[in-house]
């Protein structure tokens, strides 16, 4: 029988043995924010070591302080994968115009295909795996976004990818039909109507998950109308008030537009009151009954409508604005607006103030 010393000996050696060693295995280190010079693509990618896209990217991809940009970057390895693709293609097939953080990737369908700067009408298709305790893995066509958000700006935002790489198909965008590799000639510029439709597709989709859907549906059937516009500035109301109380909205989209200006919040509240704009509707014009910059208290009103959501959204080419309601119709026809338009002018004059303009494309 073993004496108390050696059997309290036994018994600490054998709850160490029955204890299972654990290592701790520190979490991913989050990408700290890059600090230089020039925001330019090619700078920002070369830094983060996309050395073979970032050689390319000043020549094929469009400049940011146009157009807003999400790139899904193949590491060097990863372009290694499809040794007959053409970088300059593959590189457009992983650009999308528009900002796609990580978490607005998450809460999209299983499914969603985005139309990418390809002018061959090229989608990418955005599926996840399962999610576990870190949640779920994003994928695009199949390859997994490694790491999310290596770079995030209010212009660009650039996602790591790492997997087989391959070009778009002709049928990526088509949901019945199944996708097959296809190799596309390489596209040498972008038309305003190109990019407009991009821009048009992006605001539609972001509309439908974020509660404006019946919005997304009208814009779809003034879609031909849209696209003869370089921007356009959308006040818009969301699906529970047209259900409610909005019908008209719908009926009365056009006058809820604002032709060829992008109008984001910085430059609605420096219009002042009294500042008129034009609508798709050629007989309507809006007034800016109250202008910005007064918060909570007072805030912005368009046609004595409240604007309830500034910069709702914004792409490069359109900016929307939620409203409380249904615009109102103020005005009735050209000459009351003009008469309006003309006192105003005069009355800044005799004040000696600069009467604010906007621009046809902004």
């Amino acid at each position: 029988m073993a004496s108390p010393p050696n059997l309290l000996l036994l018994l600490l050696l054998i709850s160490a043995i029955s204890i299972p060693i654990t290592t701790a295995i520190p979490p991913s280190p989050t990408p700290t924010p890059l600090k230089l010079r020039s925001q330019s693509i090619t700078n920002v990618l070369s830094a983060l070591g996309y050395r073979q896209s970032s050689t390319i990217a000043s020549q094929n991809l469009p400049n940011t302080t146009l157009l807003p940009l999400t790139i899904f970057a193949p590491t060097d390895n990863s372009l290694l994968t499809c040794p007959s693709c053409s970088l300059p293609l593959l590189l457009l097939e992983h650009s999308i115009p528009s900002l796609y953080p990580i978490s607005l990737l998450l809460s999209l369908p299983f499914g969603t295909k985005i139309q990418t700067l390809s002018p061959k009408l090229r989608c990418l298709t955005l599926t996840f795996s399962p999610g576990g305790v870190s949640g779920a893995t994003a994928f695009i066509n199949g390859v997994e976004i490694t790491k999310p958000e290596v770079y995030k700006s209010d212009r660009l935002i650039v996602h790591e990818i790492r997997g087989f790489l391959s070009h778009l198909s002709h049928l990526s965008c088509n949901i019945e039909a199944v996708t097959s590799l296809s190799f596309p000639a390489y596209p040498t510029s972008f038309s305003p109507f190109f990019m407009m439709r991009l821009m048009l597709k992006d605001a539609m989709l972001r509309l439908r998950i974020s509660g404006y859907s019946v919005l997304a549906l009208a814009m779809r059937e003034k879609y031909r109308d849209l696209l003869e516009l370089r921007a356009a500035t959308i006040f818009a109301l969301d699906d529970e008030s047209i259900f409610s109380k909005g019908q008209i909205y719908v009926r009365d989209l056009r006058f809820h537009i604002v032709p060829n200006r992008k109008l984001t919040a910085n430059d609605l509240v420096m219009l002042p009151a009294k500042t008129v704009l034009p609508t798709m509707d050629p007989s309507e014009k809006l007034v800016i009954t109250t202008g910005g910059g007064g918060g909570l208290l007072e805030p912005m009103r368009v046609n004595y409508v409240k604007v309830t959501n500034l910069d709702l959204l914004f792409n490069g080419r359109i900016a929307v604005h939620g409203i409380v309601g249904p615009l109102r119709h103020i005005f009735h026809d050209l000459t009351a607006v003009d008469d309006f338009s003309q006192n105003e002018r005069a009355r800044s004059v005799d004040e000696k103030k600069v009467v604010p303009t906007i621009d046809d494309y902004h």
